[in-house]
């Protein structure tokens, strides 16, 4: 019957996030989930995208335009400014992200994983151990590494309203790695792209002898920029998405964004077919990867170990 009742139906999803051009395999991701499950563009999907191009001041009212357009649930790249804006502007349509960084209990956006309890639901990025891992790596290629430099977003934490708590959480794990690993920790800031510059002086001042990043879309979005200033300072890099290495940074792990966004399309599809985002659990990384740059590694004069390469999940020569 409810099959009868949807044929012929055009169901709209509103897409909401920050640029077109900064990782557009996410929404073909999104959108091969979705022709994996019967939902193709044109036919029985519309998808209603609006882009805020990196002003965060435009996002309440791009949110609330796809609430007046009457989608059916409304899918947000990231938690931070986008989840928030799509939150105030509505209780009742479910609300999907696809790859969120942010602890949505603490800030109190949703009750638990396991039970959401609200109009939210999704993927999170939010796995233990993977700043440590990072480092590890790190010695792996560079054995005699003493001073690490931190490159993080704080202003990412304010616009989600975390009050810190993610970054802190963040910041814990990694200086509990580094103090393992017998590394000082130079936390160095940027809120914007005009500070990028800035960072990179502190880190040539302060004698650092590599770079970690947290993950933030400032950080993805400036890929290149960054890798083309970790080479220039001569800083071995490891960041958290390959999108910054495919832009020529050293190597990166963490989970695949893309194959979270193609789950997404999962959590679409149930909502669609019925389900209510307050039962659905949301779900963490299950796929890793390890991706590795040799030609970034050759202009740094790295040797890759054999040992590493073999696990990685991607060599770009």
């Amino acid at each position: 019957a409810t099959e009868g009742q949807s044929a012929g139906k055009v169901w709209k999803i509103g897409f909401l996030r920050g640029s077109p051009s900064v990782g557009p395999q996410f929404i073909q991701a999104l959108q091969q989930g979705l022709r994996e499950l019967g939902y193709v563009e044109g036919q029985n999907i519309a998808i209603e995208r609006r882009y805020s191009e990196g002003r965060a001041e435009r996002v309440p009212d791009l949110a609330a335009t796809l609430v007046r357009l009457g989608v059916d649930v409304i899918v947000v790249d990231a938690c931070g400014a986008p989840l928030n804006a799509a939150s105030q502007a509505t209780s009742t349509i479910p609300i999907v992200v696809a790859a969120c960084n942010d602890d949505l209990v603490a800030t109190g956006l949703i009750s638990s994983l396991a039970r959401p309890g609200g109009n939210i639901t999704g993927l999170s990025e939010l796995t233990p151990q993977l700043g440590a891992k990072r480092l590890e790596l790190l010695t792996e290629v560079v054995h005699r590494i003493r001073r690490v430099a931190v490159l993080w977003n704080p202003a990412y934490s304010e616009r989600s309203s975390v009050n810190f708590r993610f970054w802190s959480s963040d910041w814990v794990e990694v200086r509990a790695a580094a103090q393992v690993l017998g590394m000082t920790l130079q936390p160095v800031e940027i809120r914007g792209p005009d500070d990028i510059d800035k960072a990179f002086s502190a880190m040539t001042r302060e004698r650092a002898d590599a770079l970690i990043a947290f993950s933030d879309p400032l950080i993805v979005s400036r890929g290149r920029r960054i890798a083309e200033f970790a080479a220039k300072g001569r800083l071995p890099a490891v960041y958290p998405s390959r999108e910054v290495v495919d832009a020529g940074g050293l190597m990166s792990y963490g989970p695949s964004i893309s194959d979270m966004f193609r789950r997404t399309a999962v959590y679409v599809d149930k909502i669609l077919k019925g389900a209510k985002p307050a039962d659905l659990p949301m779900e963490q990384p299950t796929k890793f990867e390890l991706v590795i740059n040799l030609r970034t590694a050759k202009a740094l004069g790295l040797t890759i170990p054999r040992s590493l390469l073999l696990r990685a999940d991607d060599v770009i020569q």
